[in-house]
């Protein structure tokens, strides 16, 4: 029987954990959806960072875009207060 792979993007909130669970009992994403056990992120995003999370149980495509060898382009934005020092 060939397994449903699954595919959810979604737009994680500042102050939210890319996991599912925390002792320390902070927000996670399982607050967002019921997403299916084996569904994981695709990387991740710091919990004062906010943006698209992939997030899947396709473990060829998840092997594909986390290889560096890959070298999938990134690009981030970020929003700073005051004058960064050099």
């Amino acid at each position: 029987m060939d397994r449903k792979n699954y595919y959810f993007v979604l737009n994680k909130p500042y102050g939210v954990l890319s996991q599912f669970t925390d002792k320390l009992n902070r927000k996670t994403l399982s607050e967002f959806y019921d997403f299916p056990k084996d569904v994981y992120p695709v990387g991740r995003l710091d919990l004062d960072s906010e943006g698209l999370l992939l997030l899947s149980n396709d473990k060829e495509m998840v092997d594909f875009l986390l290889n560096p060898v890959n070298r999938h382009e990134k690009e981030y934005y970020a929003q700073v207060e005051g004058i960064p020092g050099e």
